[in-house]
């Protein structure tokens, strides 16, 4: 089976074969995959590092010759790289054999990994700092920090260990269902002086309370998400 890997920013991956078509998630910077089926214009992708699969443009990739290295990641917001006379620009998470990304600082937790998205306008499917969703959101803050987690809020529900909310922990994951039950929702606690908040991306990257009901808007003065359990990765 042949492999592809995306040499641009971030590339959208779709649900149809089709520019019309919703964007389900997107593919960053040296993200390797296998082709699954190749048209014209479109190709049929599974992603290496999480399984996922969906269509792109046929002119946003390249073959490969083998898979990436997912320790090679970018942990900055954003990092400018030069090549070729010139500088490209790559988002946390991009994959490259030619960027090593410093020694890890101890003191800088996820959490403050995660506070570098607020006011990232929401995005479905965007995993980067110009648009992202809830879940790719956690998946590529978790990356940075060395963590891999698959790409669906229902998928990272079902890694890790749950917790008590009285035993949650900086960085646990919240996870939030409808009324039917499904997991539609998730974001990364924060727990600092006996308060219990949640950084998630709801219309934007923000901070907001949480309690065991769920999510508490203090602009709205709602509730916006129903809490369904809490995870630790």
């Amino acid at each position: 089976m042949n492999i592809g890997i995306v040499s641009l920013a971030a590339v959208p991956m779709r649900k149809e074969p089709s520019d019309r078509a919703e964007m389900v998630n997107q593919i960053l910077f040296g993200e390797t995959f296998d082709v699954l089926e190749e048209q014209e214009k479109w190709t049929l992708v599974q992603l290496h590092h999480d399984a996922y699969q969906g269509w792109i443009d046929r002119k946003q990739w390249d073959y490969a010759s083998g898979i990436a290295d997912v320790r090679n990641c970018n942990t900055a917001l954003f990092e400018v790289i030069p090549e070729n006379g010139r500088d490209r620009i790559l988002p946390m998470g991009a994959l490259s054999s030619e960027y090593f990304p410093a020694e890890t600082d101890p003191l800088h937790s996820l959490v403050d990994t995660a506070r570098l998205f607020l006011d990232t306008p929401y995005l479905w499917g965007g995993r980067t700092f110009m648009g992202i969703d809830c879940s790719g959101f956690t998946q590529v803050v978790f990356r940075a920090r060395g963590k891999y987690i698959l790409r669906d809020a229902y998928q990272q529900a079902e890694q890790g260990e749950r917790v008590e909310l009285g035993d949650a922990a900086n960085g646990d994951l919240a996870f939030f269902s409808n009324s039917s039950g499904r997991i539609i929702h998730v974001g990364i606690l924060m727990v600092e002086d006996g308060e219990t908040r949640i950084i998630h991306a709801s219309g934007k990257v923000r901070i907001d309370r949480l309690d065991k009901e769920g999510i508490y808007n203090e602009d709205t003065a709602s509730y916006s998400h129903q809490l369904h359990h809490l995870q630790r990765i």
